[in-house]
Order: structure tokens, then C-alpha cells, then sequence
């Protein structure tokens, strides 16, 4: 008999079993679930064990096919979570939506027509169509000499046209890689397919070089985004190099800013959210938190005992902490961690002092969010998703997980319905509402566990009944790092640091301006040309966050 067909017959053999006590029965089932949890972990330690002694002895092993995506276990929760949405109308162009370039008349043959056929006007048909051709331009620059200074004066080409190439050109470039993700090959070869001579190598400078003026912009889109309420974040990989990093996503309502960094720990996220501009405080608050974050006595006395600075720079925290550690062979592991310890709390601690300080941030549970804001929103996505995964064999068991996932669901729906109507009966009703649905003990002991995990979340979970503005998950950064998990399909890695600054930059502006409705090649092209004829885009995200702001109020 087979595993599946035993399990098969367990399922029917505890269907209407009679005369057990029922926690004894639990008990049963539960062990019977923990045995079949063990099992398909040793079939899997099994096959690896043989798939080595296979390779030992020369031969190959079980070959590595990637798994099919409806054959895995799906973990979205979009099904459940999403409200009951009525049947989409079809939608209809409206007309007026396209703008008309030119108006030209469609005549019948006359021949064609019935001797009685009378004329009652026109038929308006709008077809898009667009032109692609070269716009190349020789200046005639003036040039002047100046005997008694020795020196040409040659007059400067327009905004926009240095190097070779005009401001459409090198707007269509940074649209179509960043935005429209176009690899460089393909670029080259759009425009010499419309007789533009462009190689590669100038492409990637167009691409990376003379950005100042961007990387400004987005400095300024993520001060205004900082501002402008909650925020959320999530992280994906990257690489530069070769070489494994982490683009970090910060975003909200109003916009979408990428970082890519080599670490995603506490003092990356400070330092994204300072905006580069992080600090250490040594105070009483920064000791108490040390001591919090598990710094032994004894570290925290030597660090008194050297008398910090209340503020320091990372130079001259490092150069700190080189004093208080000089050896650090002695007990790696403790020396490591206790200037981890330190350096976050002391980063925490000045970055809760500033003004600027982010009140409200959304995040999955990673630990790396934890302790730098005091309001930490949590998604209840990901949290769902925790529910998902469980797998019991049983079909008792199976019923019970499906039956508390209506009920999780089901509330997540109240939480929304909430949002729309903030009301503070409706929030402590829903507190309490809360607590008794997670302290349900539902008999599957994994479940339970889970259950657990997320009552010990409350706090997290519900912040959204102090602030209703607040969405209920994660999605809009985790969409965010879907844009940077799509790039690496057109580019692996990018090859420098102008590079990764380059992309990181544009796809900031870019994701920000779709989120703003604001078309991104028209805006490009107004900055290289230095027009400014478009506000720009911190502006318009100050602006919304004022208009949502005063709305709400």
C-alpha cells in the first residue's frame, strides 16, 4: 500500500469514529499529523543522501526540474482576501479620449452608387497612427575672436543637444530601458531601423553619465514622499558585478523610491530613510535600548566608562568602537554582536530625535523593520499567507484550516468595511472581535500555533483602527520590487556604481510619475531640455498629500 493510500484510509477510518474521548482522539490525530510531517521530511533528506552517493561514485543524481507553478502550493490569499467584487461593465472609448493630428475624406466611387442614393454627411472614425522619422539639425554656431584676450568664444547649442544627439533621442533612451524595460541591443537597433547612427557604448553613457540633475529629482521626490504620511517597505534582490545585493522599496500613496544597497539590516533602513544622513546618539535612551537589544553589563559599562560623544558620524563611530574592541580575535562571535548592538541603537535612538522621523511604517514581519518606529503597521497578506502554507494530511484537520480561514478572511473584510467608516464603537468592537477569533483552539495543533503567533501581532495588525488610512497590506511596495525582479530579466546586473545610482533613480521617477498620472517621456524631456514647462513631481506629491489631507480632516 501505498503512503497516499494509507493516508487515504486513516481519512476514512476517523470519519464518524465513535466511543474516544475527544482529547484523546486529538491527540491521535495530531501525532498522526507530526508522523506524516517527519516522513516527507526524511523522503526528501533520503533522496538527497542517495542523490550524494550517486555523484560519489561517478554517476548523477535525481536531475533538478524546476516545479510548474499551478503544481506548487499556492500561498496568494488574493482569492480570499479581495471584497466580492461585482462583474466588470464592458468599457467603452469615450470619445474625445484620442486627440486628431489631421481630418482627410473618405469618398465612395460614385459609379459604385444607386442612381437614388442621397448624401446625409459624415461618419467620424478616429485611427491612431504615428510617424517615426529623423529630426537631424546642423547649428550654425557663431564664433568670435578676442585678439586682446587670446580666446574663441564659440556660441552654445540649446539645452538638450550636447554630445551628438538631441533631447528626443536621449528622452526615447532613458524611457525605453527604464520605463519600458528595452534592453540596450534592442534600443540601438529601433533606431537604426529609423536612420539614427548610435552605438551601444554611447547608449550606455546617455544611460549613466550627466544624471545630476535627475538625481536631484529624485532626492527630492523621496523628501516630499517622506513627508507626506505612512510609509511602506519591502526589499528584492539585486546585483552589481556579480556580486548579491538587496534593492530596498520605500512608498506609499503618493510614490515609489528605490535603493539598492549590499545589506538589508536595521542600519540600511535607517540610513534609506534618513536620507543618507544618519547619525549615532550616545544618551541615556540609547543605553536603555542597548540593554533592551541584549548588550551584556559588562560592554555597557566599558562604553560609559569611554564617554562617548552624544552624537557621532559613522567615522567616528567606527574609530569608537576600534578603541572599546582592540582585539577583535578574542570571542568574535560576542565582539560582533555587541557592536551591531550598539551601532542600531545608537542609529535608532537619533533617528526617533529627528523631526522628520517617520511616525507610521508598514512592513512584512522581518526583523530588520523592528525597533527603528514605534507605530509598525504589519500585512495581514503575509501574515495570511502563514495559514496557506500549512499542509495537513487529514481530512479532519483540512476542514478545520478551511473553515478558520473563512473566519480570518471574513474579519479582514470587517477591517476594510472599517476604513470606509471609521467609527471608535466599531473600532473597540472590532478589538474584541479580534481577540476572540485568535483565541480559538481549534484542536489542530499546528493551527493553534499559528493562531498563536498571530495574536501575539495585535497590536500591528490593528493600527489601522487608529489610523484608517492605512491599507490593510503590503502590496504597493511588493509591487514596487516586482518592477525591480522585472529588470533583472532585460539586465542581470548593472556594472557600476553610476550604473545601479542610474537605474535606481529612474525607476523612482518613472514608478513615481505613473503613480501621479504623469507621462514620463514628456517629463524626461522636459528636464533635458530645461524647459520646466511640467511641475515637478515632489511638487505634485506634496500637493496630493495636502489635498487627501484636508479631505480626510
Amino acid at each position: 500500500m501505498s503512503f497516499e493510500q494509507i493516508i487515504t484510509e486513516l481519512n476514512k477510518a476517523f470519519e464518524g469514529i465513535e466511543g474516544v474521548p475527544p482529547h484523546v482522539l486529538s491527540k491521535i490525530l495530531n501525532a498522526f499529523e507530526m508522523l506524516i510531517a517527519q516522513i516527507n521530511l526524511l523522503k526528501e533528506e533520503n533522496q538527497k543522501l542517495k542523490d550524494e552517493n550517486s555523484r560519489l561514485k561517478g554517476e548523477q543524481g535525481k536531475p533538478e526540474v524546476r516545479k510548474q507553478t499551478k503544481s506548487g502550493k499556492d500561498t496568494s490569499s488574493e482569492s480570499e482576501r479581495a471584497p466580492r467584487a461585482k462583474p466588470k461593465k464592458k468599457r467603452l472609448k469615450k470619445k474625445g479620449m484620442v486627440s486628431v493630428d489631421r481630418t482627410e475624406g473618405c469618398a465612395i466611387p460614385k459609379e459604385t452608387l444607386p442612381a437614388d442614393a442621397q448624401f446625409k454627411g459624415y461618419k467620424s472614425v478616429v485611427v491612431q497612427d504615428i510617424q517615426i522619422r529623423t529630426n537631424n539639425v546642423e547649428f550654425q554656431k557663431e564664433v568670435y575672436y578676442s585678439p586682446s584676450l587670446r580666446k574663441t568664444f564659440i556660441a552654445d547649442a540649446p539645452s538638450g543637444y550636447e554630445g551628438g544627439f538631441g533631447p528626443v533621442i536621449k528622452s526615447l533612451i532613458l524611457e525605453m530601458h527604464y520605463n519600458s524595460q528595452v534592453t540596450h541591443s534592442s534600443i540601438e537597433q529601433f533606431f537604426k531601423n529609423h536612420g539614427i547612427s548610435i552605438s551601444q557604448a554611447t547608449i550606455a553613457r546617455i544611460l549613466t553619465e550627466n544624471l545630476t540633475l535627475f538625481h536631484a529629482e529624485k532626492d527630492a521626490i523621496v523628501g516630499a514622499g517622506l513627508a507626506s504620511g505612512y510609509q511602506q517597505m519591502d526589499d528584492t534582490s539585486a546585483r552589481i558585478k556579480g556580486q548579491n545585493y538587496y534593492t530596498h522599496v520605500l512608498c506609499n500613496a503618493f510614490y515609489i523610491a528605490y535603493f539598492t544597497r549590499p545589506h538589508k539590516d536595521r542600519l540600511t533602513i535607517i540610513e534609506i530613510l534618513s536620507q543618507g544622513h544618519m547619525a549615532f546618539h550616545f544618551n541615556e535612551i540609547a543605553y536603555g535600548l542597548m540593554v533592551a537589544m541584549g548588550l551584556s553589563a559588562k560592554i555597557l559599562s566599558l562604553i560609559r566608562l569611554k564617554n562617548p560623544a552624544s552624537t557621532m558620524n559613522r567615522a567616528e563611530l567606527e574609530a569608537f568602537l576600534s578603541a572599546c574592541f582592540p582585539n577583535p580575535q578574542n570571542k568574535p562571535g560576542n565582539y560582533f554582536n555587541s557592536q551591531r548592538i550598539i551601532r542600531e541603537a545608537a542609529a535608532i535612538t537619533a533617528y526617533q530625535s529627528l523631526p522628520s522621523a517617520v511616525q507610521i511604517l508598514l512592513t512584512d514581519d522581518a526583523p530588520q523593520f523592528k525597533a527603528i518606529i514605534d507605530s509598525l503597521a504589519l500585512c495581514w497578506v503575509h501574515d495570511g499567507r502563514h495559514y496557506k502554507k500549512l499542509t495537513p494530511a487529514l481530512a479532519i484537520h483540512q476542514e478545520i484550516l478551511a473553515h478558520f480561514q473563512g473566519l480570518y478572511w471574513e474579519y479582514y473584510r470587517k477591517l476594510l468595511a472599517y476604513k470606509t467608516a471609521p467609527d471608535n464603537d466599531q473600532a473597540e468592537l472590532l478589538r474584541k472581535d479580534f481577540r476572540m477569533l485568535f483565541e480559538t483552539k481549534t484542536g489542530y495543533e499546528e493551527l493553534d500555533r499559528r493562531i498563536e503567533k498571530t495574536k501575539l501581532k495585535e497590536s500591528a495588525l490593528l493600527l489601522v483602527l487608529q489610523h484608517p488610512e492605512l491599507p490593510l497590506h503590503n502590496n504597493t511596495s511588493e509591487l514596487g520590487a516586482r518592477r525591480q525582479a522585472r529588470y533583472r530579466d532585460i539586465s542581470f546586473h548593472t556594472m557600476s556604481e553610476a550604473g545601479t545610482e542610474a537605474k535606481d533613480t529612474f525607476m523612482t521617477i518613472g514608478q513615481t510619475a505613473k503613480k501621479l498620472f504623469v507621462n514620463i517621456y514628456h517629463y524626461i524631456h522636459d528636464r533635458i531640455t530645461k524647459k520646466y514647462q511640467m511641475p515637478s513631481l515632489a511638487d505634485i506629491i506634496e500637493e496630493r498629500f495636502q489635498q487627501s489631507f484636508f479631505s480626510t480632516a
